[in-house]
């Protein structure tokens, strides 16, 4: 892409619709664990499997397309295009809601897994073409930052996800106000099938392009350098499968171990603040909100840059738009019912993430690098503190891991050329860390205590900050 390309707005909004989905559903498992475990008398373990269910898909997906791709001799979405691989994908994800209608009828919990398992294995597809392709709508330099911002809309759905899908099923955000009638589950996916097939269509006819270009000026080569460290002759790596570039395979670990700190700090939170700080579960909802709200915050913040805005608009952008993100919160858990006068102080924490984001100039690598030391730190002091000092700094993880996807996901698909599809499998597929950190974390706390456990978030962080500083020596090598 030409360095003066801009971000082709265009095909980016009609993009980012899918964003807000993978959201919206993924948030609203919170919701059926709890539903599930009631209607169907299930023990902890077993409604567990709604988290496995969705998450195994997005691995069972990206192997699918792999082995199809080796198959036939040819990348499938390369063959079929972006755009068409983007319609199919909100297509299976349809399917998979039709499948609550029978499960509903019924009162079949396994019936209902295959469901969200059918929907996550449409999103894997969506992911795979996607992010590779949000990056690509316009200068590559700014290519992280537009995948912020997607990830921004993504938050979106995470935060009125819950609450649109418990007022549903319940005709109320609070699941204990209500008596529960499993068949209430299929409507919300019904309208969310119909919500994927309308999307569908749209996409079919919008200007999002089936292929990315692969052509690239010289300053775009040197993506992620300083001008010091550019080489005097870039030489275009060109190599016959992904798995052969070392960005994409240490990526690929940092992916995994990214999605394992991300899921883990707020999947073992709540039992936290229960059992370790006497917080009833009434008083944990809001501060998992908070939690899942701070990824929002951050990623707001983080894509001022894909506005192509002068230097002046996009600063003001960066310290404003996460406090708009915080309004949002606020204005949520008012309608909710819940106190906010606890979580005023969170917008000093915000201070810090915007003069941290300030500091990396929107270099994915850097804001790689001291995102991942802040979150170290943030968690070194959740787990020496007590009370609401270590709440507040276990939450504010969510703030610094909020912009690491889109950075990670830059840099290990950077100068991949025709192999970016195969690389964004690869990648896609080491979503289910979050499942394996989550589960390692919760035998850690079995051992010791919850609060040590979170040692092993600090470990993935320990590799995160590695991945970054690796990276600069690796795209100095390829010439890039």
């Amino acid at each position: 892409m030409s360095q003066s390309q801009k971000t082709n707005w265009a095909q980016f909004i009609p993009l980012v619709t899918v964003f807000f989905f993978w959201g919206f559903v993924a948030a609203s498992n919170d919701i059926l664990i709890p539903v599930f475990k009631k209607a169907f008398d299930l023990t902890q373990g077993q409604s567990q499997f709604v988290s496995l269910a969705f998450y195994i898909a997005y691995t069972v997906g990206s192997v699918i397309y792999m082995l199809i791709s080796l198959a036939t001799g040819k990348d499938l979405i390369n063959r079929f295009g972006y755009k068409n691989s983007l319609v199919f994908g909100l297509l299976v994800s349809a399917l998979g809601t039709l499948l609550f209608i029978p499960a509903a009828n019924t009162g079949s919990y396994e019936l209902m897994l295959a469901g969200l398992f059918t929907v996550a294995l449409g999103f894997s597809v969506q992911q795979t073409v996607a992010n590779p392709l949000a990056i690509a709508l316009g200068n590559v330099k700014t290519g992280s930052q537009r995948l912020t911002l997607a990830g921004g809309i993504n938050n979106l759905g995470t935060t009125i996800g819950p609450l649109i899908v418990a007022y549903a099923i319940f005709g109320g955000a609070d699941a204990k106000d209500s008596d529960l009638s499993i068949e209430a589950v299929k409507i919300p996916y019904i309208c969310l099938g119909i919500a994927f097939t309308l999307v569908a269509v749209f996409l079919k006819f919008s200007k999002l392009p089936n292929h990315i270009e692969e052509e690239v000026e010289e300053d775009d080569l040197y993506f992620g350098l300083d001008k010091e460290d550019k080489p005097a002759v870039a030489k275009k790596v060109d190599r016959s499968s992904a798995l052969k570039y070392p960005q994409l395979v240490l990526g690929m670990i940092a992916i995994f171990l990214y999605v394992g700190v991300e899921v883990s700090t707020v999947s073992n939170f709540p039992a936290y603040m229960e059992n370790e700080l006497g917080f009833s579960i009434s008083q944990v909802t809001p501060y998992v909100s908070l939690y899942w709200a701070s990824m929002m915050i951050g990623r707001w913040g983080g894509a001022a840059e894909a506005f192509g805005l002068d230097k002046a608009k996009t600063m003001f952008l960066k310290v404003v738009a996460p406090y708009l993100a915080f309004g949002i919160f606020l204005l949520v858990n008012y309608i909710a019912g819940h106190d906010l006068k606890p979580f005023y102080f969170y917008a000093l924490i915000i201070l810090i993430l915007i003069i941290a984001d300030i500091a990396t100039e929107g270099n994915p690598a850097r804001m790689l690098l001291i995102f991942s030391i802040i979150g170290i730190i943030a968690l070194l002091i959740g787990m020496n503190t007590s009370g609401l000092v270590s709440v507040y700094a276990i939450t504010s993880v969510g703030l610094f891991c909020s912009t690491l996807w889109p950075c990670i996901f830059a840099l290990a698909t950077n100068g991949l050329g025709k192999n970016t599809s195969q690389g964004s499998s690869f990648l896609i597929m080491m979503i289910f860390g979050g499942g394996i950190i989550s589960s390692l974390q919760g035998m850690l706390a079995d051992f010791t205590s919850i609060h040590f456990s979170y040692i092993l978030c600090v470990l993935c962080f320990v590799y995160l900050a590695f991945y970054a500083v690796a990276t600069k020596s690796i795209f100095k090598k390829q010439g890039l």
